[in-house]
């Protein structure tokens, strides 16, 4: 992974919802699954669209 593609997914994790990153903590699964989903989706869409600069919560 060269050092863009890495930037790009730290971008996307720093401005992760706080539900995700409360949800991938969860010991319920099918919680922890739901945020890595979402987190997952995240990531694909700013992988073939770009991140936005400003976090959303």
């Amino acid at each position: 992974m060269d050092e863009n593609t890495t930037d790009l997914i730290l971008r996307v994790i720093e401005r992760a919802p706080q539900w995700v990153r409360h949800e991938l903590e969860a010991k319920d699964p099918s919680a922890r699954r739901r945020a890595e989903e979402t987190l997952a989706a995240m990531i694909a869409d700013a992988l073939a669209n770009g991140a936005p600069t400003q976090p959303s919560d």
